[in-house]
């Protein structure tokens, strides 16, 4: 792992008291119908911070990002705030949210041979993007694209711009994508499972280099997976969501040291550790419940091996356990004994 997690910058210190973050979730609520997809979100991300949101299928993760952007089908009504700075980009007009798409925000999703155009070149794909959001034209425009297909460690980049997305290999795209979420100049990169179609190999180089990036150019990164592994490579802080919800969140260090939600427990149980030898995993029984199926209380509580009747009773809110630490478990503090002995 580049660098440890202890020499990381927690959310406090790269956000101080009374600094404005840079996007705030106040309230999120995805739905379809009366039933709740992401309920009530509230979550801070400051200036040059790096989050990673993650959680199995179904915990909503994606469609929260979705809904800030405006990306969402009209079938799914978004409530609360989403302020960029000061201005709430919920509900805001086509014509706002496009200048913030790839503007302000950057957006790299997981599949990038469904995400480029096949019958357009690569380079015209990534010009585009320039005279959208910086008004670039022409010679300007193809000079820009070849310094972002450097940046992103695209080789022969001249020859590479007039190239198709079938010509290019599946890590090379994705370079492709970096690229075009770059050329905005964003200060928030939108990074959705962004190596899950890539070997191992050109997961770890991915990786690699949207943290350098982010530093380099010193973006905030929200890094959605469903993997803890992967976002503690360059994330100062992990959110944690399940059925629409956080579970928990904290500094990438303190969540490693002292997880203190069961559901976190079993994410880092079934996460493999390669530099150790051959383990075998842990499972987390039954799967992320639908809409329409939410339990009463807890929605973990059907598969928590720790669940008490009080679990089913009423929803547990975020509580802190320590000033860079929260957890939605009112067994959070009894956990690391729990675990020591079993559940009961």
């Amino acid at each position: 792992m580049k660098g440890s997690r202890g020499d990381r910058l927690s959310s406090a210190d790269r956000d101080p008291a009374g600094a404005t973050p840079l996007l705030e979730l106040r309230g999120l609520t995805v739905s379809v119908g009366h039933l709740p997809v992401v309920a009530g979100l509230n979550l801070k991300i400051a200036r040059g911070e790096a989050v990673g949101i993650v959680g199995e299928s179904g915990s909503g993760k994606s469609v929260t990002w979705l809904a800030v952007l405006g990306l969402l089908p009209g079938s799914l009504a978004v409530e609360g705030e989403a302020l960029l700075e000061a201005e709430n980009i919920i509900g805001a007009s086509e014509q706002r949210l496009s200048q913030v798409r790839g503007g302000r925000v950057g957006l790299i999703f997981q599949d990038p041979i469904s995400s480029l155009n096949p019958v357009q070149r690569v380079g015209a794909q990534v010009i585009e993007a320039l005279r959208l959001h910086r008004g670039l034209r022409g010679y300007a425009a193809r000079t820009e694209a070849r310094r972002l297909f450097e940046l992103v460690g695209i080789p022969d980049a001249e020859r590479r711009l007039d190239r198709y997305p079938h010509e290019l290999s599946g890590g090379q795209n994705q370079r492709v994508m970096i690229a075009m979420a770059l050329a905005g100049e964003p200060e928030l990169l939108v990074a959705d499972e962004p190596t899950t179609a890539l070997d191992v190999t050109i997961q770890a180089q991915i990786l690699a280099l949207i943290e350098r990036l982010r530093r380099e150019m010193n973006m905030s990164l929200v890094l959605i997976s469903h993997d803890l592994s992967v976002v503690a490579e360059v994330c100062d802080r992990i959110v944690v969501m399940y059925a629409g919800q956080i579970m928990e969140t904290g500094s990438t260090r303190s969540l490693f040291a002292s997880p203190s939600h069961p559901y976190t427990k079993g994410l880092l149980g079934a996460a493999p550790v390669l530099a150790q030898k051959p383990q075998r995993l842990a499972s987390i029984r039954g799967h992320v419940p639908e809409p329409w199926n939410m339990p009463p209380g807890c929605p973990f509580e059907p598969r928590c091996p720790y669940a008490m009747p009080a679990c089913s009773a009423a929803r547990p809110l975020l509580s802190n356990l320590a000033p860079d630490h929260q957890s939605a478990c009112i067994r959070a503090g009894e956990l690391p004994a729990l675990a020591r002995h079993g559940p009961t």
